[in-house]
């Protein structure tokens, strides 16, 4: 499998799940308070519907979940690496921190995830999309 087929190409690029090629956000910035949750409906490229039935994203607190304990995890080793002899509360805090700062990129990681784990990539889906519209 090629580097630009690959699922995990696709939640790191926030592109589509199906052809790689539309960007399932609409706005680029994670931290816009405002618009980091935006979503398009359906990709540009390809028309895949990201909500695939109501309440689908409901599922995606599970994705979130690992992507927290993942950043968690990797906040205490970091501390535990710069700062071996550190008071317990020094570890909390960091952690807290870095949970609150990175909550937009971890609501976009858990949805994208979320996405991909139900959407394979498609390599004729952009010209099956045109093939549609036109008919």
């Amino acid at each position: 499998m090629k580097w630009k087929e690959s699922r995990v190409h696709s939640v790191l690029t926030n592109t589509c799940p199906k052809c790689h090629q539309g960007k399932v956000f609409k706005y680029r910035s994670v931290f816009h308070l405002k618009k980091f949750d935006k979503m398009h409906e359906r990709c540009s490229e390809c028309g895949h519907k990201y909500e695939l039935e109501t309440g689908f994203f409901y599922g995606a607190m599970y994705a979130s979940y690992a992507v927290t304990v993942a950043f968690s995890v990797a906040t205490f080793v970091l501390t535990y690496l710069i700062y071996p002899a550190s008071p317990f509360w020094i570890y909390i805090i960091n952690i807290l921190t870095i949970l609150v700062v990175l909550a937009p990129l971890n609501f976009r990681l858990g949805r994208l995830v979320w996405i991909n784990l139900f959407t394979g990539y498609d390599s004729e889906a952009i010209k099956n999309h045109q093939e549609k519209k036109k008919s």
